[in-house]
């Protein structure tokens, strides 16, 4: 890493010069942040985690013909990824009230909606990433009519396919944060291209049974285990070799 140019450094990864001049080298940190960065703390091996896990993810999402700016994972801690123009809106598409949308529209959390509900934030740490319409996006040039729809489209189909995913693990998918970006080619031309990643930093996962958080919520409301659930997850995907029955309290080493 000493020796790579820091291209944008953020609160959970650092993305450094690629190879070549269409690539960048994204680098999964230990940090933990919460309310925009406000609460912030270093829990070793996070960023391991979240590296294997988006890697298994992308890769999974490339297969089923949905474009993406992964290439491959370099080591346990890096990724080579196409370098994109990210759109600055987060797509966040729900399925069971949690987070947020519970507190702003008063619902009971864990209410599961009838379909799922795609909303669009600003990313703009400084402002809160505030919650914005379609409206917004065309009106302030972030997007285009038909790149929004094709990131609706795009998202809707992540989410069938992420749904069925980890529910065949043992766990319900709440709601995920995705990011998109232009991929230029040297004609001037651009694509869309599902970008940053997808891991329990940007999705709610509750343990069907139990309803057990083992996602980012477990550092937000003080409840600990973080590093254990991922690894949980991790497990339940067959990612990594070492089986553990996560619980919100402790860790069992199966052998």
């Amino acid at each position: 890493m000493a020796n790579k140019k820091v291209l944008y450094d953020g609160k959970a990864k650092t993305i450094f010069e690629g190879p070549t001049p269409d690539t960048v080298v994204q680098y999964f940190k230990d940090d933990a942040t919460a309310n925009n960065a406000e609460k912030h703390s270093i829990i070793n091996g996070k960023g391991v985690l979240n590296n294997a896990i988006s890697d298994f993810l992308m890769r999974k999402i490339n297969e089923l013909g949905i474009p993406t700016h992964y290439i491959k994972k370099i080591n346990m801690r890096e990724q080579l990824v196409r370098k994109v123009e990210i759109i600055p809106v987060e797509f966040v598409v729900r399925n069971i009230a949690a987070g947020s949308i519970v507190k702003r529209l008063g619902l009971k959390e864990g209410t599961t909606f009838l379909r799922p509900l795609v909303e669009h934030y600003l990313k703009k740490d400084e402002l809160g990433d505030p919650f914005i319409n379609e409206d917004h996006i065309i009106n302030f040039e972030w997007g285009s009519r038909d790149e929004l729809d094709e990131m609706h489209e795009y998202g809707l189909r992540i989410n069938d396919f992420l749904r069925g995913l980890f529910l065949g693990i043992g766990l319900k998918l709440v709601d995920f944060k995705i990011e998109f970006g232009r991929f230029y080619s040297e004609d001037g031309s651009s694509i869309l291209l599902l970008a940053d990643e997808i891991s329990p930093d940007n999705c709610r996962l509750w343990d069907t049974n139990t309803n057990n958080k083992m996602d980012k919520d477990l550092f937000r409301q003080d409840i600990g285990g973080l590093k254990e659930a991922y690894q949980e997850v991790a497990n339940r995907l067959g990612i990594l070799p070492e089986k553990k029955t996560y619980s919100s309290t402790k860790t069992e080493i199966v052998k």
